[in-house]
């Protein structure tokens, strides 16, 4: 696999498993295909650039691939260190930057612009406590931390490698959905 400079790296959890905090507005068959739509729409929002999906599961990996997706799999480390081996994975192909998108943004557009930026660009959710996207350099070293609080966290690895650090709120990008409320993404502000 031989990259340009810039990839995108989306971790994606098995549809089955995924967003289970919408447990009390979606039963598991309308979690799951919402998961996997949300899926498609980061995958979408790539554009030309290199995608790579990192997961931990088959289904999801043929998904990735039907998709043309380059598919990292990463069973057993988890988000973080899934994220981490990706990141790691697309600087050996040859990229110098990886944007890391997730794939619960269901208004996701344009993912491109993010890598517009030498150092660390984070996106934060709109509540400014996770990340949602972040593109950092390849090579960096850059330890993801992701859970509530990632955003702060995210800001000082960022400040720890002396990168430079740019922190962009975008609204499409900033909606995710983990909660029930969260589904009413028709009425976000854009």
């Amino acid at each position: 696999m031989a990259l340009g400079p810039v990839a995108v790296l989306v971790p994606v959890k098995a549809f089955a498993d995924a967003k289970v905090r919408l447990a009390p507005a979606l039963p598991p068959a309308r979690r799951a295909a919402l998961a996997q739509a949300m899926a498609e729409r980061v995958l979408a929002a790539a554009g030309s650039l290199p995608v790579a999906v990192v997961c931990d599961d088959a289904a999801v990996a043929g998904w990735a691939a039907a998709h043309g997706a380059i598919v990292l799999a990463e069973p057993g480390r988890g988000l973080n260190g899934a994220v981490e081996a990706g990141v790691k994975q697309l600087a050996s192909a040859g990229a110098r930057q990886v944007i890391v998108a997730h794939a619960d943004l269901p208004l996701a557009t344009d993912l491109a612009w993010v890598a517009y930026f030498p150092g660390a660009t984070v996106v934060p959710d709109r509540r400014r406590d996770g990340t949602n996207v972040i593109c950092v350099p390849a090579r960096s070293g850059f330890r993801f931390s992701y859970g509530p609080g990632s955003f702060d966290r995210h800001v000082v690895e960022a400040r720890r490698l002396g990168l430079g650090l740019r922190v962009v709120s975008e609204p499409l990008l900033a909606w995710d959905v983990d909660v029930p409320a969260d589904l009413d993404y028709a009425a976000a502000p854009t």
